[in-house]
């Protein structure tokens, strides 16, 4: 029998795929494949295979974000039918577990492709980031996998029916999806809508800060685990839960500038909007974030690596 007659094709494709960010689910597949392969050996083979193509996925998303670093992640939120989720889920995991949130990166919707290329933009060890995304991908891949298997008997007879009743199941299963997409996309919008506000341009904010303005307050949104790797002279470090706290240090008529690493600004918006409605009304999001910041000071000095700004009191 020839690897095009089995499941092992079939399970290294779907979970390659689906690990490069394709819009497939993997673990019905597995589930299946699982139940129709009969031995423990065979759950096992399935198991490597998945957590190889995993790791091949995983690799491709890491060395972009070595490379490309956060323009990666952004773009993978920008496509995300909940960029709002996508990006609060990845910084508050990585906030909480660090790099090692990769063991249990599978288990968490959106968050296994958008933490690969964090580790790599962090500059994490390729070894360690090897045997933490190894180890959750075949954990992962067990814990469907081992499913099957033990209900073999309730897969062979699903697998029947769906046979007998290809249409209906279809219907429903089309009916489903539409239901998913239509509520995934308002809440979307939702989002969007409540996130329309005025935005400061990073020029300004870069002139405030030269002009050396004493009311000026900045707040750096992006993970702590980033602002370890590249902190910002004149930035306060905060978190969306912190900023409220740190805020309250401030007088209400300074002007508070957000900014985070994330597309369409969402939690420097969204925090914007929190410290607004606690009476801080100068409160804005800076236009473009962190990279609009870093290619601003790169263009005032030439292309070079910017000079540290002085620290704003």
């Amino acid at each position: 029998m020839s690897l095009f007659e089995t499941t092992e094709l079939l399970v290294f494709v779907n979970v390659l795929l689906q690990q490069l960010g394709a819009p497939v689910p993997a673990v019905p597949t597995m589930i299946v494949s699982a139940g129709l392969a009969g031995t423990l050996p065979g759950v096992l083979l399935l198991g490597v295979l998945a957590t190889f193509a995993s790791l091949i996925a995983d690799w491709a998303w890491y060395l972009a974000g070595r490379f490309y670093g956060y323009k990666v992640l952004s773009a993978l939120c920008r496509l995300s039918l909940n960029p709002e989720s996508c990006v609060s889920q990845t910084e508050s995991k990585f906030r909480v577990w660090g790099p090692w949130s990769l063991v249990v990166a599978k288990f968490i919707p959106g968050f296994s492709t958008v933490a690969p290329p964090i580790a790599g933009a962090v500059k994490m060890p390729l070894w360690k980031f090897t045997l933490a995304s190894a180890l959750g991908a075949f954990v992962w891949a067990m814990a469907a996998l081992l499913t099957g298997w033990l209900f073999q008997g309730e897969v062979q007879w699903l697998l029947q029916q769906m046979q007998a009743n290809l249409f209906s199941f279809l219907l429903v299963a089309g009916l489903v999806l539409g239901v998913w997409l239509v509520w995934k996309l308002s809440r979307r919008y939702a989002f969007q809508a409540r996130l329309r506000m005025p935005k400061l341009p990073a020029g300004d904010v870069l002139a405030l800060v030269r002009k050396g303005e004493s009311h000026l307050r900045l707040l750096d949104l992006r993970p702590a685990v980033i602002q370890e790797a590249e902190p910002l002279a004149g930035w306060q470090p905060a978190t969306p839960e912190t900023a409220l706290s740190i805020a309250a240090q401030w007088p209400r008529h300074d002007l508070i500038v957000t900014m985070c690493a994330c597309p369409g600004d969402v939690s420097a918006s969204h925090v914007a909007t929190a410290l607004q409605e606690a009476g801080y009304w100068n409160a804005k999001a800076m236009d473009g974030g962190y990279q609009a910041w870093v290619e601003l000071q790169k263009g005032h000095h030439g292309g070079q690596s910017p000079h540290r700004l002085p620290t704003v009191h």
